[in-house]
């Protein structure tokens, strides 16, 4: 961390525990930019997509869920790692768009999964920093005695918060659901973690609340909000992230003791290509570790660095250590340098509406 970069959030170390498989599951339906023809014009379409990067994405069904494709993910990571359901000690379930406001989705996914009973299930909150945080919360409950596997579900249908007559939300959001196993190992190499947040960026990306709190009130724009969808100022959101990123990555960098060169891959949230591009030229990350995928599969929130992992898995396998670092709504952000040499599947499937 340069003399300049004030810390950006808290410092974490974890030891002995492996992640062992990641299995990323995307709804068969797709739909592309030019689909939204009808509503955008031809230019407009153009310099979004130039932006953002994003050219197509994967769509769930009217009927489909975050839990179906969580579901579809999981079922086949035990069937390849041949864990038995019964083996898994604790589910979290990350998610901005749950299948219910009660229960918690973790706990139908533990039944739909055929999990033991004496399983633990919670849901957590969050977006586009939520892979990173659940490895966290994942990792900090596996202590190699009561617990000693966790299913780490993480995804998000953000396609049904957004106003398809929005053009700062229509062509940027996509579907996915994944699911991670951890488990204890003696042998795993240290994690490190940094966690940050900063609520007063709230407003800026949101599904607003009805009817409208006090603090809604105070701001014009939130106070005419639709509370069915989603909110995105994208200048603020983009300024946020191009100013916070790169440090977030040095203090990681600086806390676990690696470099760029002893990094064998930087996974970030894919959020906007642009945006993406300005940060890996900031921190003089070589283009052959740094990768995109949001033009097949957009901005899919929580789902993204997991989706991103899998991906590049299919062209070249990723077993050394690696950064992934997610940041968005909150405003929330997270990074953590981890060993991928015990990694035994990867995977990504599409499930049909």
């Amino acid at each position: 961390m340069s003399a300049t970069d004030a810390q950006t959030g808290l410092q974490i170390r974890v030891d002995h525990v492996a992640i062992r498989g990641v299995v990323s599951a995307v709804p068969q339906q797709t739909c592309t930019n030019q689909d939204f023809a009808d509503r955008f014009d031809t230019q407009v379409i153009d310099e979004i997509t130039k932006m953002t990067g994003v050219e197509r994405r994967h769509i769930a069904g009217p009927n489909q869920t975050t839990a179906d494709l969580a579901e579809a993910a999981a079922s086949r990571l035990l069937s390849q790692l041949a864990w038995s359901a019964e083996s898994v000690d604790a589910v979290i379930f990350v998610s901005q768009t749950p299948d219910f406001r009660l229960p918690a989705t973790a706990c139908t996914l533990q039944h739909r999964l055929g999990l033991s009973k004496n399983c633990a299930a919670l849901d957590v909150n969050l977006g586009c920093s939520g892979y990173v945080y659940g490895l966290w919360l994942a990792s900090r409950l596996i202590d190699g005695l009561a617990v000693k596997r966790v299913l780490l579900l993480a995804g998000d249908t953000s396609s049904k918060l957004v106003n398809t007559e929005d053009r700062a939300t229509a062509l940027l959001f996509g579907d996915a659901g994944t699911a991670t196993a951890l488990e204890y190992n003696e042998q795993a190499q240290p994690a490190y973690y940094v966690i940050g947040t900063d609520g007063g960026g709230a407003r800026h990306l949101m599904v607003p609340r009805s009817p409208v709190r006090a603090e809604q009130q105070e701001d014009a724009r939130l106070s005419q909000l639709n509370p069915d969808y989603l909110y995105m100022d994208g200048a603020q959101v983009f300024n946020f992230t191009i100013s916070s990123v790169p440090a977030l990555v040095r203090q990681l960098l600086s806390f676990s003791g690696q470099t760029l060169e002893s990094t064998e891959h930087f996974l970030f949230h894919q959020a906007n290509a642009f945006m993406l591009r300005h940060i890996a030229k900031k921190l003089k990350i070589p283009a052959d570790q740094f990768s995109l995928n949001l033009q097949r599969f957009g901005n899919t929130s929580s789902a993204s660095i997991p989706l991103l992992l899998t991906d590049i898995s299919r062209q070249t396998a990723l077993r050394e250590r690696v950064v992934m670092a997610g940041f968005g709504v909150g405003y929330s952000w997270a990074a953590v340098s981890c060993d991928l040499s015990l990694l035994q599947v990867t995977d990504l499937i599409e499930v049909e509406s």
